[in-house]
């Protein structure tokens, strides 16, 4: 339940924050907060659509109540929200990313693809530990106009299978996940897309599409305005989905035609050039059910027999391709070592390339050798990273290493500083002394990362 996580979630901020602390909060609440969150609403475990606030609109509204917006960890928090609303992968589907989020370090990620009219998609998310690990999903449509705040399509609150979601239009979407505050662990979200209603033919196979919307008609004076699946005469034509039959009539273009209306559907399907036709108007039907069988009437006298399928709504005709396709793909496996999650690791020998997306024909950018990077998550044979500046993208796995194997030994010839990032203003961890012998892992700009005989890791300037 939210409100015992965000409990157990304040009183380790009571911990770290509490006023014998070296980090002093000021306000010094948390006690009472702790109070006013036992008397907090629940919500249900199980997968849940909220129409009106999101579970992630929720616990950041909780948050903001008891006045820890503007702490650290609140400000953090907030910020990585915004940024996973952004989509910071972008990706192609299907997809299938493992990856992991630190306790310490509110983090969200967020993915942007696009997805066409008709498609269904479906997202499926696992994580680790099974308990003491919420996280929040969250579907957007990206607004067209540039500037405009992202359109809430759908949410969930726990792990396992989100709803499927009928895409609405031909647009651009961000699925963004988002743990809550102090819990950390391990996750695997998938991504599909598939037809959202059936095939409309009874036949094996899924080689009948032959001719596809906008393919040009009549020499080039109007476009076509459906697909053409092709099958032997008299294939079973079916309802591809439940609903009501609203037309059975015979016209000189679509020879023998039956219009269907699929239930709490904003469009009506159209089949044409039937031999035959056998169900009447009026008629409610079921996905499966043989409404006709194939022929060549209308102005398919002179072709091979086939079923012309449409798809017409408020605006007219629809591409029907997405909500039939019968070719669904499964993401490619995750090959990369997850137990390197959320560690540093480098990119071995010769100058390497960090990419934008995780496909080799993306834009790109140079890198360094042994160049240390940060694991945050592995796709496929990618491995999606971040620099110690920020920047993110993906690295090949096959170029890539941990950091168990020292490049090499450095004896240091004066006292030099260690730092927790590659930044000679960042804090120091602590002051090696002249002679002291030091493992070299790898390297950024004018730092290497380093660690002692005592397991202490961090970063010294190059020059000593």
């Amino acid at each position: 339940m939210i409100k015992d996580s965000l409990m157990q979630s304040l009183f380790q901020w009571y911990l770290i924050l509490r006023p014998e602390s070296p980090i002093i909060f000021m306000n010094r609440t948390i006690p009472l907060l702790l109070i006013v969150f036992l008397s907090a609403s629940c919500t249900t475990s199980g997968p849940k659509l909220f129409k009106k606030q999101s579970p992630h609109e929720q616990y950041a509204a909780r948050i903001e109540s008891a006045g820890l917006r503007n702490t650290t960890l609140g400000r953090l928090w907030f910020a990585a929200a915004d940024a996973g609303m952004l989509g910071l992968s972008t990706i192609k589907l299907p997809f299938r990313e493992t990856g992991y989020f630190p306790a310490d370090n509110p983090e969200a990620s967020g993915w942007r693809f696009s997805a066409k009219r008709g498609e269904k998609l479906s997202i499926q998310l696992t994580k680790k530990p099974l308990s003491d690990f919420i996280l929040y999903l969250e579907l957007f449509e990206v607004p067209e106009k540039s500037g405009d705040r992202p359109k809430l399509l759908v949410s969930a609150d726990t792990s396992g299978r989100m709803d499927f979601y009928e895409v609405k239009k031909d647009a651009q979407y961000i699925l963004r996940l988002q743990p809550e505050l102090l819990r950390g662990g391990e996750y695997t979200i998938t991504i599909g897309n598939g037809p959202s209603i059936a095939y409309p033919l009874q036949t094996t196979g899924n080689n009948h599409i032959q001719s596809f919307w906008g393919d040009a008609r009549d020499r080039g004076t109007r476009k076509h305005e459906g697909i053409d699946l092709f099958a032997p005469f008299r294939t079973p034509v079916v309802a591809a989905a439940n609903g009501f039959i609203t037309r059975v009539q015979e016209t000189e273009i679509g020879g023998k035609v039956i219009w269907l209306r699929p239930s709490e559907k904003d469009y009506s399907l159209y089949y044409a050039h039937l031999d035959s036709q056998t169900v009447q108007e009026g008629s409610q039907v079921k996905t499966g059910d043989i409404i006709g069988l194939m022929g060549t009437t209308g102005n398919a006298r002179n072709t091979a027999p086939h079923l012309h399928f449409g798809i017409y709504g408020r605006g007219g005709a629809i591409d029907p391709f997405p909500f039939v396709n019968p070719e669904v793909k499964s993401p490619l496996p995750v090959k990369g070592n997850v137990k390197l999650l959320d560690k540093w690791i480098r990119q071995e020998g010769v100058p390497g390339k960090l990419y934008f997306a995780p496909d080799i024909k993306e834009s790109n950018i140079p890198i360094q050798p042994n160049t240390v990077f940060k694991n945050k998550a592995a796709i496929a044979n990618w491995y999606r990273v971040m620099l110690p500046d920020g920047t993110t993208g993906f690295i090949l796995i096959d170029k890539s290493n941990s950091l168990t194997v020292p490049l090499r030994q450095l004896k240091l010839n004066v006292e030099t500083a260690i730092f927790d990032n590659p930044d000679t203003l960042a804090a120091r961890k602590t002051i090696f002394p002249a002679g002291a012998m030091l493992d070299v892992l790898g390297n950024w700009k004018e730092f290497y990362y380093v660690k002692n005989e005592n397991n202490l890791y961090g970063w010294i300037k190059k020059k000593n």
